[in-house]
């Protein structure tokens, strides 16, 4: 079976800053052990499995530990990855079932936009820990089916935690998305994300993470498009527009390396 794997860094124009993700391009199915092993070996935050299916591709997502539900940065690097290596004309947009149904990806000049569903937070009680776990005084506390939401009172705050991770790993959901306003009239928020429990202490840019932050700073902000940044140290910037109950994604990406799996 034809392996092919090519590393990209997803979220940026620059190589080795966004968020790195690894895309391996199979002719068919692959066994669940084989793909999280290789997951595990290339021991980035995201390595992506698809393989041709009718109409478009199957789409399967691994951390070093584990399979997960939605994946931002990984999918862009999937649809980068298609049409670089021509196995998508140029026009066409990509197509990929998944574990959160079908996501789309379309070419937009030297940006991807993915379509992806939204994801809102609703106001919740901070588990015990969590404050502690930050170590910041939290403004606002919210949770949807995968992460905690977090709130904090400034962009030096937010750049400045520390958190414990042993802490944050005991907490039942993937992970934690921590945001403020932003402190330059460049992005109109920031954030930075934790998923000790899914194998990543701090992932580079999280594009699902912007599913939740979306409808949040659109109640907020009073407007449904943004740009953002995730402010992890390699950073990454994320256009965010709300359509209902879509939120689209764009990002830049660039290869960094191709080879063959044995």
């Amino acid at each position: 079976m034809e392996k092919t794997l090519i590393q990209v860094d997803a979220f940026t124009n620059k190589r080795f800053s966004g968020n790195p993700a690894a895309v391996c391009v199979l002719n068919e199915p692959a066994d669940e052990k084989w793909m999280q092993n290789v997951a595990a070996e290339m021991n980035l935050s995201e390595t992506a499995f698809l393989y041709p299916q009718e109409e478009g591709y199957n789409l399967r997502w691994f951390t070093p530990a584990v399979e997960v539900d939605l994946c931002g940065h990984a999918t862009l690097a999937s649809a980068h990855v298609l049409w670089e290596l021509q196995y998508l004309d140029a026009a066409a947009q990509a197509k990929f079932y998944t574990r959160s149904g079908l996501l789309t990806a379309e070419r937009q000049g030297n940006w991807i936009e993915l379509n992806f569903p939204k994801n809102a937070p609703e106001s919740a009680s901070a588990p015990p820990l969590l404050e502690q776990a930050l170590g910041v005084k939290l403004k606002y506390v919210g949770k949807n089916k995968f992460d905690y939401l977090v709130e904090v009172d400034s962009e030096e705050e937010l750049r400045q935690m520390q958190p414990d991770f042993v802490l944050l790993k005991t907490l039942p959901v993937r992970g934690i998305i921590a945001t403020c306003i932003s402190a330059s009239h460049e992005y109109d928020f920031v954030s930075r994300f934790f998923a000790p429990a899914a194998g990543i202490n701090e992932d580079p840019v999280t594009g699902s993470a912007h599913c939740c932050l979306a409808p949040f700073w659109s109640q907020r902000l009073h407007k449904n498009e943004f740009v953002a940044y995730q402010a992890s140290a390699r950073g990454g910037v994320v256009r965010v527009r709300l359509a209902g109950e879509r939120v689209y994604l764009g990002g830049q990406a660039v290869t960094v390396l191709r080879g063959e799996l044995t």
